[in-house]
């Protein structure tokens, strides 16, 4: 709670809703809900409605911001010319200052700061955000990822074809 509110996309939804909820004298939901959402509701589990419906927060935004990032080094380059390795140092300069969990951002540009991108290849940009991702692994107690594995899981695909 940077500025005194809580911060979706630093929190879990339902944490965020229960402080929501305790800071508002409205009801989070309006009594006046139309048919079409009741029917969704009813349709699918809670779960899944929260995904598809409710803003993201730091679970969901995560896990997307990951993909995206392990996706975008996966299809960067083997020999980048130096225009794609000044985009993505500016990409990745740019995104430390946009992304909209002030303490995810904070912890990010710290570890920019202890080791800055290395954009000379493929390889070494995969590698390099594989370390920033175990990173956040070792802090959450999440299991570290064996970063020789990177084109495997984001380009590749797994050697049996499972993904094909």
């Amino acid at each position: 709670m940077k500025d005194g509110k809580p911060c979706r996309v630093c929190t879990d939804f339902k944490t965020w809703s229960k402080i929501e909820k305790q800071n508002s004298k409205q009801p989070a939901h309006s009594a006046s809900t139309s048919n079409s959402t009741e029917e969704q509701t009813s349709k699918m589990p809670e779960e899944e409605w929260r995904k598809k419906n409710c803003p993201a927060d730091v679970e969901t935004l995560g896990n997307a911001t990951w993909t995206l990032l392990h996706t975008m080094a996966a299809y960067y380059p083997e020999r980048p010319a130096p225009s794609q390795m000044e985009s993505m140092k500016s990409f990745i300069s740019s995104f430390s200052e946009h992304y909209p969990c002030w303490f995810c951002k904070d912890d990010f540009k710290k570890a920019v700061e202890r080791e800055p991108v290395q954009v000379g290849s493929r390889k070494k940009l995969s590698e390099w955000l594989c370390r920033r991702h175990n990173e956040v692994n070792e802090k959450l107690g999440k299991e570290q990822f064996d970063c020789t594995k990177v084109f495997e899981r984001w380009l590749n695909g797994p050697p049996d074809g499972r993904c094909d």
